[in-house]
């Protein structure tokens, strides 16, 4: 196994079994914090220490115009809207169904692929996103969630999220950025962080907060930066230049079961059988969009390795 290989395995794992602990790490900390507060400190500190790396690898931190307009434009549908929003939702959705929910990702990305590149839908495509569009529809339709509230705005929140995310994997996996990806990393986080901040002060949340969290708060703010901001974002910048959005969103075929299973295990987050059904009903039209494309590496120039 070579040195490119080996990373793209290891990315692979991060985007994988890394995210779907976010989930349940973001539900623990919004309980005490402002959403859009935590999550411009946790990319606010990831950031700083990506570009603090950097540095220290000796990585040039200069960028164009043209790339830090790019870089402004990924850190918004990623950071900003992406994952500010979807964890202001995780106050009125469970870990475990929210991560069923961003699942769909690849539906998004498909449907995206077909209007930016003219991607013509297969017919296992089509089955696939008939089996998503039953599978969402289980999934909303249950009486549980009708009557709750805040459950419906909770769940068209985190779908517009899942569009924003997706509309950025592939806006990143085309635009002219930095090349390496700590630097590209870095700056996509703290510009994030910055526009996060001040979408926090618009909406009049309390940052005073931050000084009575608890312990199990704290470390999950911690774990978040080191584990879900540096490693993961790191890795999943990395896999959208060297293989194709298709394959990186095939990471919502696991983070939905490690974000259940944690969620069931620490927070007592129970799922109905209707629920269950619904999630093996849409994992499996993701399955069929991404099992019937054959994924090859697109070739990388030496340029662009970290």
């Amino acid at each position: 196994m070579n040195r490119q290989q080996l990373l793209i395995l290891l990315s692979f794992f991060s985007i994988y079994f890394i995210w779907g602990s976010t989930y349940l790490l973001n539900k623990i900390a919004v309980a005490e914090l402002p959403p859009l507060f935590l999550a411009s400190i946790r990319f606010g500190v990831a950031g700083i220490l990506i570009l603090i790396i950097a540095k220290l690898l000796k990585k040039s931190l200069k960028v164009t115009k043209k790339q830090l307009l790019n870089l402004t434009i990924a850190g918004f549908l990623f950071l900003v809207y992406g994952n500010g929003v979807f964890v202001w939702a995780l106050k009125y959705v469970d870990s475990g169904f929210a991560a069923l929910l961003a699942s769909t990702q690849p539906l998004f990305v498909l449907f995206l692929l077909r209007l930016i590149d003219g991607k013509r839908m297969q017919q296992k495509s089509i089955i696939g996103v008939c089996l998503g569009i039953l599978g969402m529809y289980l999934l909303v339709s249950q009486k549980t969630i009708a009557t709750s509230e805040g459950m419906i705005l909770g769940i068209f929140m985190i779908l517009s999220c899942v569009l924003s995310w997706s509309y950025g994997s592939v806006f990143v996996s085309k635009a002219n950025l930095p090349k390496n990806f700590f630097v590209s990393t870095g700056y996509q986080m703290t510009i994030g962080s910055v526009l996060l901040f001040f979408w926090s002060q618009v909406f009049g949340e309390d940052i005073t907060s931050i000084y009575s969290i608890s312990n199990k708060v704290q470390w999950s703010i911690v774990m978040l930066i080191v584990f879900g901001s540096i490693i993961a974002f790191t890795s999943f910048n990395y896999l959208l230049k060297v293989v194709s959005p298709e394959k990186v969103s095939t990471s919502a075929y696991v983070n939905p079961v490690i974000a259940l299973l944690l969620g069931w295990y620490f927070l007592g987050e129970k799922l109905t059988n209707q629920s269950i059904i619904a999630s093996c009903v849409l994992l499996t039209g993701v399955y069929f969009i991404t099992s019937r494309k054959r994924i090859t590496k697109q070739k990388v120039r030496p340029s662009q390795k970290t």
